[in-house]
């Protein structure tokens, strides 16, 4: 069930999005997006829209779906309208040392998004 609708709280569409990440459920971790959503990242520039945001979280789903992925929640904290998350990751590819996404929700679906990553390639 997508946790787009206007009463959902911030914390219940972070929770949602969190879980459809977790599950790889491509089309329930666009329901936490419009096409007014942008998604801001360190390494790969911005992502506008739901057609842009698909592409980046295929990309994320290729790396993360593989067998022998290590994904750690360091921290949660939910202000408001504002979801921020920290969290480390071992992929076969690379070791995301330090992560940190923050979340603007408001409605019930992700405004903006940043995600910031020290990632060292293990090849």
């Amino acid at each position: 069930m997508a946790s787009t609708s206007p009463s959902a709280t911030t914390e219940s569409v972070l929770d949602h999005h969190l879980a459809a990440f977790t599950d790889q459920d491509l089309d329930e971790t666009l329901a936490d997006y419009d096409e007014d959503s942008v998604v801001v990242t360190n390494t790969n520039g911005s992502f506008r829209g739901l057609d842009e945001i698909r592409t980046l979280f295929e990309g994320l789903f290729a790396e993360f779906g593989q067998n022998g992925v290590d994904f750690q929640r360091d921290q949660q904290v939910v202000e408001g309208d504002i979801a921020y998350i920290t969290w480390h990751a071992e992929t076969p590819d690379n070791a995301y040392e330090f992560a940190t996404d923050t979340f603007l929700i408001r409605d019930g679906t992700i405004e903006t998004q940043t995600l910031g990553a020290v990632v060292t390639p293990k090849n």
